[in-house]
């Protein structure tokens, strides 16, 4: 659960009015080095569910204001993109969109040989997170020993 950076900020903060113009919700924004390429990525939602039409019209949107703004030194390929069924779930806001939905969280360090833990949303607070396992147990983890958590769609919980 990454912190944003002053980039993904400033770009979020670009974007934000014409994801609301076009209906959309702005899920995330991540910029990353690839290889030799840097991605400058939005990964875009609404109810529903996106298609590329979305997509384009947000590129097309942010494409020219980003270049005005000139905030990114380094050359980048703007994406966007949607998020998926299987999500990262990375800011405040998402965790409590998805409380009681099915997530894995995968730590840093194992936990008694495990190191990745399914079960249901139950608590979020300050980047710890409690979940229900199969077994109708409670298990809750720190913000510091979480490395990622993702939303599941295929497991029966």
């Amino acid at each position: 659960m990454a912190k944003e950076s002053n980039i993904t900020k400033k770009a979020r903060e670009l974007a934000e009015p014409f994801a609301e113009e076009f209906g959309l919700y702005l899920w995330d924004v991540r910029f990353v080095k690839e290889g030799a390429e840097w991605y400058l990525r939005y990964f875009i939602d609404k109810d529903g569910g996106v298609g590329i039409t979305d997509c384009e019209n947000l590129s097309r949107a942010v494409d020219a204001p980003l270049d005005e703004a000139d905030f990114i030194e380094q050359s980048y390929i703007l994406e966007v993109c949607s998020p998926g069924l299987c999500r990262e779930l990375s800011r405040p806001e998402h965790f409590e969109i998805m409380m009681g939905e099915p997530i894995s969280v995968k730590l840093f360090s194992a936990r008694d040989g495990v190191k990745e833990f399914y079960g249901i949303l139950d608590e979020y607070e300050d980047g710890n997170i409690t979940i229900i396992d199969e077994n109708e147990e409670k298990l809750s983890f720190t913000k510091s020993e979480i490395s990622i958590v993702r939303l599941i769609d295929d497991i029966d919980l």
